[in-house]
């Protein structure tokens, strides 16, 4: 999605000529991912950060072009709503100290933006979901003016062809309806590309799958939106509410959304993914490419076009650089709280996935693909409270644990696949440290909002709660302290 559209609207043929370019590509991908070069080259990872803008007063500031105008940093790009922002991190060699070396550059950049936002009297926050955002903030009026986004929102309407509804149950409720996509622009992440050799490729991606909802749960930072305390990461059904096209229809099989946890357990190479992305779902931006410059392999950028209007949370990305590869993305990690939290996420859910991978078949033979997305929306809603459904001591048995427990026991393996990555002892302690400290105190971002919310609504309505809660929340990120660290106002 980070490709230039200067079409806002398309026919039929256009929609035609699409399709079959991709299906074209979809073939060629298939032949490129055979040949035995591809792949093979220094493994690397990196990240992408989106982020809020807000005023001295903790309300939005709809000033992203304007600051990247002052920036000038191609590096920083404006996301869907003018109040957020994102930065691409340059890649990093995933051996050695990766994490420490990210998180340094990390901090180099963003201690520029905030000093470049600070003359414009803009504040920068990481945080899945802003607590001071209002149901007015969410309309196009807020949109960026670029015409990719006008072009995605469009046709998303068009597709659903009426308003998308938004029903969420956590603490407390809330039920409402949008006339347009811009409340998927609530949502900020950590988004995490991975680097993995084609052979490793199905198990890395399977154990990934698999322990994604232990790291939602130790990761969440989203559990306030539009004054109400809901998921510890309302971020993911909001996300999947936000942009769900599909409507009751008559036909005895059920269509995909296009925000999902997957299909199933992945038996065959990351081809598929990219097959099921094409004969799932319609493409909703049939933009094709006029590059036409000569390259070693093919950009194949309608694909990968149609795959950024798909949003699975574990997505695969195409690249032609060098012997070409074939990377993951992980997406359910949230933006925030601070750069530690976000690099330690990453380095959990990495080594998690690395490390389980050696061994999935053992729980995914067990663990119906159906129990994992259970567990994931369990983990999303409940965060340190969830209560999973997980192979027991008897290898051939499967019952409900609490999340706690298995994060737990399962942090050893954690480690034993940052290891097997060549990744130095002392970086992967560093940051697994975090995640353990986080265990301990029983706090996330998710719960520390949550705690501090209720507290400052002993004493003040839930708009004046929301504005301190933020404003307490960016003090607390300029200490670069872990979450687990921050001042607990409620005590």
């Amino acid at each position: 999605m980070g490709q230039n559209i200067e079409q806002v609207s398309f026919n039929d043929e256009q929609f035609k000529t699409f399709k079959h370019i991709i299906r074209e590509q979809l073939d060629t991908l298939k032949e490129i991912v055979q040949r035995p070069s591809f792949g093979q080259g220094k493994l690397m990872f990196g990240a992408e950060l989106e982020m809020y803008l807000i005023d001295h007063n903790g309300d939005i500031s709809l000033a992203n072009q304007k600051l990247l105008n002052a920036l000038d940093d191609k590096q920083y790009q404006p996301e869907l709503n003018q109040y957020n922002l994102e930065l691409n991190l340059s890649p990093v060699t995933l051996a050695g100290s990766p994490f420490s070396a990210l998180q340094q550059q990390m901090k180099n950049k963003t201690d520029e933006l905030e000093r470049v936002a600070e003359q414009l009297e803009i504040n920068v926050l990481p945080i899945g979901i802003l607590p001071t955002l209002k149901k007015a903030h969410l309309n196009a009026d807020f949109m960026t003016d670029i015409p990719r986004y006008h072009c995605l929102a469009n046709h998303l309407y068009q597709a659903r062809g009426d308003a998308f509804q938004i029903n969420i149950n956590g603490d407390e409720s809330l039920s409402l309806n949008l006339d347009d996509i811009s409340a998927e622009g609530a949502n900020t992440s950590f988004q995490v590309h991975l680097m993995i050799p084609p052979e490793n490729f199905t198990a890395v991606y399977n154990a990934a799958q698999l322990t994604l909802p232990l790291v939602t749960a130790i990761s969440a930072n989203s559990s306030i939106f539009l004054g109400k305390k809901l998921w510890d990461e309302t971020r993911i059904a909001l996300f999947k509410q936000s942009i769900d096209v599909r409507r009751p229809n008559d036909t005895p099989w059920q269509e995909q959304p296009r925000v999902n946890f997957g299909f199933g357990w992945l038996h065959g190479c990351a081809w598929q993914l990219f097959s099921q992305a094409v004969c799932l779902f319609e493409p909703v931006i049939p933009a094709i490419s006029n590059d036409n410059a000569p390259t070693a392999l093919p950009a194949l950028k309608e694909l990968s076009l149609h795959l950024g209007t798909t949003w699975p949370w574990h997505r695969p990305v195409y690249s032609n650089e060098g012997n070409g590869h074939i990377r993951l993305e992980f997406r359910a990690i949230p933006a925030g709280p601070t750069s530690v939290d976000m690099v330690a996420n990453a380095a959990f859910a990495i080594g998690l996935a690395t490390g389980i991978a050696k061994k999935v078949e053992a729980y995914t033979s067990v663990l119906p693909f159906q129990y994992a997305e259970y567990n994931f929306y369990r983990a999303a809603q409940s965060g340190l409270d969830a209560k999973i459904l997980w192979p027991l001591k008897h290898k051939y048995q499967v019952g409900e644990v609490q999340i706690t427990d298995v994060i737990e026991k399962l942090l050893p393996i954690a480690k034993a696949g940052l290891l097997s990555l060549s990744i130095d002892e002392q970086d992967a302690n560093k940051y697994l440290n975090v995640i353990s400290q986080r265990l301990t105190a029983n706090i996330t971002g998710a719960t520390w909002q949550k705690q501090t919310f209720s507290h400052l609504l002993k004493s003040c309505d839930r708009d004046q709660a929301c504005h301190q809660l933020t404003l307490l929340y960016l003090k607390n990120c300029r200490t670069c302290l872990p979450v687990s660290q921050w001042e607990q106002i409620w005590r």
